[in-house]
């Protein structure tokens, strides 16, 4: 057998180094490269063709009977794993610090516990009293929980050894968990992936379902190696604002169901609650017509979502350095949308400052949402309104060519349903909504002059 090879694995991107080094070579981080466990390497002289097991083979065809799903109680939460909890699958769920992950997730576990299912709910990074104050302040002192406080996984996995499988088990955190096999502090590569890797194989034997809070880095990735995401079956983001009360459940990553279904909720004194209908929440507060106002359909999932974009241009005097400030988009995208913008309609943004916001802390990824933006632009440029009562929604090409989208029907019917007149998108075949009249544009051009139209 060759000598192992020595390597050093950055505690902050999971990068790989056969040397040490000061500065992460991959994202740049200094004194984050740690010695890990050695991998072995084996000599072309072993031969691994005989001494295993035969591996069984299925057709492909073969009837497979669909995992059944255990309600959370939280309509939200059940919403975005694709219908709620799987028996034996694990879930990484991250998120900012203080932006409610243990919150939620104390409310989800109460709620299985006072359904009769079996909760269990271990902290490493607060004493039990810490939790038990905290389920007071949210009204859930009474919910049959079982807590504890431990950070040792072969402790907890000889605790859970001893007794019925939960319902529903949540490590909080997977950074804070640490083996006496693995060499290295809690929250390393070497023990991240360790730990998780045994609480996994736990859910997969016993049949639990089990939710590993994970750290995020500065730049809302989860911390520690990938490999943690695909080990896992979903992986969950819980995003938001601090300054806002609105959050978003987001599954990044899903082997049962959709990715990108969302479950929103708002922080209230007793908690998260539930937002059974974001379309009002992300519109209120829309009494009368403004310039640089305009409503996009987006799409989250299966699920519609109606958000308000705001545009404010502001002219600056001659030789001034004109800024672009993006809340909620891309900016690179507003660059090219500007450049076509003046490209294609000849209108001069070059001497303008340009800031556009997604109101309510939303943050949209869809490029249906060009047709929109630039809408709102235009109205911000001319200082005229949009015509009340229209939702806007299409791709734009480099070529200023108002381009179809995915699920423009269901845009449509969740625009009529709370109560918009009028779409203004790409032309095509649609099924037509009533109460709902829709007007294609097909060039660039032509929404200039229906905004300066008004019609």
């Amino acid at each position: 057998m060759v000598k192992p090879k020595r390597r050093f694995v950055c505690q902050a991107c999971g990068g790989v180094s056969l040397r040490w080094q000061g500065q992460c070579p991959d994202c740049s981080e200094w004194s984050t490269l740690q010695e890990d466990a050695p991998e072995t390497v084996f000599s072309s002289k072993h031969d691994l063709s005989s001494g295993g097991r035969n591996v069984a083979f299925v057709a492909l065809d073969q009837p497979v009977k669909l995992p059944e799903r255990r309600k959370t109680g939280l309509a939200e939460f059940d919403r975005a794993l694709g219908g709620g909890l799987v028996p034996g699958s694990a879930i990484l769920m991250g998120g900012d610090p203080g932006i409610g992950k243990s919150t939620l997730l104390l409310q989800a576990a109460a709620r299985v516990a006072q359904a009769g299912g079996t909760a269990i709910y271990i902290s490493g990074e607060e004493a039990s009293d810490q939790v038990r104050l905290r389920a007071d302040r949210l009204g859930l002192g009474s919910a049959p929980i079982r807590l504890a406080a431990a950070t040792s996984v072969r402790d907890i996995l000889t605790t859970l050894g001893g007794m019925e499988a939960p319902a529903l088990l949540v490590i909080d955190s997977i950074q804070t968990m640490y083996s006496d096999q693995i060499e290295g502090a809690p929250g390393t590569v070497s023990q991240v992936r360790g730990c998780a890797f045994e609480l996994i194989r736990y859910a997969k034997a016993s049949g639990a379902a089990v939710v590993l809070v994970g750290h995020v880095t500065k730049d809302g990735t989860i911390a520690g190696p990938r490999v943690l995401e695909h080990m896992v079956d979903v992986v969950m983001s819980f995003e938001g604002e601090r300054s806002h009360q609105y959050r978003i459940l987001r599954a990044l990553k899903n082997r049962f169901g959709a990715v990108d279904e969302i479950g929103v909720f708002a922080m209230a004194g007793a908690g998260l609650e539930e937002v059974a209908n974001p379309s009002l929440l992300f519109l209120s507060g829309r009494d009368n017509p403004v310039p640089g106002s305009a409503v996009f359909p987006a799409l989250e999932g299966t699920r519609p979502v109606l958000v308000e974009i705001q545009a404010l241009t502001v002219r600056l005097q001659s030789g001034a350095t004109p800024r672009r400030a993006v809340v909620g988009w891309d900016s690179g995208r507003l660059a090219m949308l500007l450049a076509v913008l003046e490209s294609r309609c000849g209108l001069n943004f070059s001497s303008a400052e340009v800031y556009l916001n997604v109101a309510g802390g939303y943050r949209l990824t869809d490029p249906a949402a060009d047709l929109a933006v630039a809408a709102a632009l235009v109205s911000a440029l001319a200082d005229r309104p949009l015509p009340d009562g229209a939702a806007w929604f299409g791709e734009i090409s480099l070529a200023g060519e108002v381009r179809p989208v995915a699920h423009a029907s269901i845009r449509l019917r969740e625009a009529a349903k709370l109560g918009f007149m009028k779409a203004h998108g790409p032309a095509g075949p649609y099924e037509a909504v009533p109460g709902l009249k829709f007007a294609p544009i097909h060039l660039l051009p032509n929404l200039v002059d229906r905004v300066m139209g008004g019609s």
